[in-house]
């Protein structure tokens, strides 16, 4: 089956699956397993605690592939200045910039001049538009089943990825509630170029920061087990349900305020969960996609097999 689409073409990858940004746990190990098996895989940025930290691994990712990669900036949720972490990406001569959360008007402005593609993470029509304006390469666009942070108007996928296909001229990536082959043929159905995974790939081998705890959850919980917090925030994020969501979950039933929610939303929080699977003391995100995950494969297992059942359906479809 020929994969060619605008993304593989822009992004100089086989396969038009790329691997999310993943706050704490998108690292060099995972980012170079997905990018050799023909994907694109991540680093996150801004979970890092010092830019010298990124410099080391992009060179180590480097070190684990000669195939395209990219860097994530989660620009809008930890209140740390970006700008000396983009200086690292510019200087070690990053393939691929991705931003999600907050303003991207001012990466855009410091990668003025680069060859860096720059795509987007967006969960709305009209977000999607705003990003091409700036200059967007490509559109990743999020519908309510994702994981982590959302947007405010509960579209799901199935939705909100026509929408925006009809509404830009780049292209668009589908992310939210995939996880298999077959999110990957209904994604190009949509009019998707490709697709972005992020909670499938924490239940992988190569996400070694992510504890057995977290990942036995991902593999053994429903769609229904997992919850939209920080509505009250304005900034709505789906995690997995447990006692600590359910504390977040009543403090913002009777109004609480920041102060009060901002030791059970922190990042400490959520790494207590992630990486000690301390599961009274903090949270993991995870979007509906875990109704579907039945085991840890490695990267590579996961590719073969998505792209497997992906060509079964392209088959039945052709007959």
């Amino acid at each position: 089956m020929n994969w060619k689409t605008r993304i593989t073409e822009i992004l100089n990858i086989q396969y038009p699956i790329i691997q999310g940004g993943l706050a704490h746990l998108a690292y060099s190990k995972l980012a170079a397993a997905v990018s050799n098996a023909g994907g694109l895989g991540q680093i996150t940025a801004m979970s890092l605690e010092h830019p010298d930290d990124l410099r080391k691994e992009i060179r180590h990712v480097k070190q684990l592939t000669k195939n395209p990669f990219g860097v994530n900036f989660a620009i809008g949720q930890h209140g740390r200045p970006f700008q000396e972490f983009l200086e690292v990406a510019i200087e070690e001569e990053v393939p691929v910039v991705t931003m999600t959360g907050g303003n991207p008007a001012p990466i855009f402005e410091q990668l003025k001049g680069t060859t860096i593609k720059k795509l987007v993470l967006v969960a709305a029509r009209r977000q999607a538009i705003k990003a091409e304006e700036l200059g967007a390469d490509a559109v990743m666009v999020v519908g309510q089943e994702g994981g982590g942070h959302l947007g405010r108007d509960d579209v799901g996928t199935f939705v909100l990825i026509p929408q925006v296909v009809d509404s830009v001229s780049i292209p668009v990536v589908a992310s939210g509630g995939i996880g298999d082959g077959r999110g990957l043929m209904a994604a190009l159905s949509l009019g998707a170029e490709g697709i972005e995974m992020g909670t499938r790939f924490i239940a992988t081998k190569e996400c070694e920061h992510a504890s057995e705890v977290y990942k036995k959850a991902l593999v053994e919980g429903s769609e229904a087990d997992t919850v939209v917090i920080k509505r009250s925030l304005g900034m709505p994020a789906r995690a997995l349900a447990n006692r600590w969501t359910e504390k977040i979950l009543e403090i913002e039933k009777n109004n609480g305020n920041y102060e009060q929610l901002k030791d059970f939303i922190s990042g400490k929080a959520n790494k207590r969960y992630i990486y000690n699977g301390f599961d009274e003391e903090g949270f993991g995100w995870a979007g509906q996609v875990t109704g579907l995950i039945k085991d840890v494969p490695t990267v590579e297992e996961l590719f073969k097999r998505m792209i497997s059942d992906a060509e079964q359906i392209r088959e039945k479809w052709g007959k």
